[in-house]
């Protein structure tokens, strides 16, 4: 799992939307609008969809956080 993710388009920092999801999941889902308040520049911000992108921990930052060799 993964958080959806938008650019802020004040500070051009990721900023996530508050939503989970796996990339796939994400790409098999229709394009929708969506709202976020964005802690860089307290700012709401509207987007869509195709804007956002998944990032999700790679399996091998995942396995090392949880103390298993990769």
């Amino acid at each position: 799992m993964g958080m959806v993710m938008i650019k802020c388009p004040q500070t051009g920092r990721a900023i996530p939307t508050g939503i989970e999801t796996d990339r796939e999941s994400f790409r098999r889902l229709p394009v929708f609008f969506g709202h976020t308040r964005c802690p860089n520049c307290n700012a709401n911000h509207d987007w869509f969809a195709r804007e956002a992108w998944v990032d999700e921990p790679s399996v091998g930052r995942w396995r090392r956080g949880a103390g298993f060799r990769a």
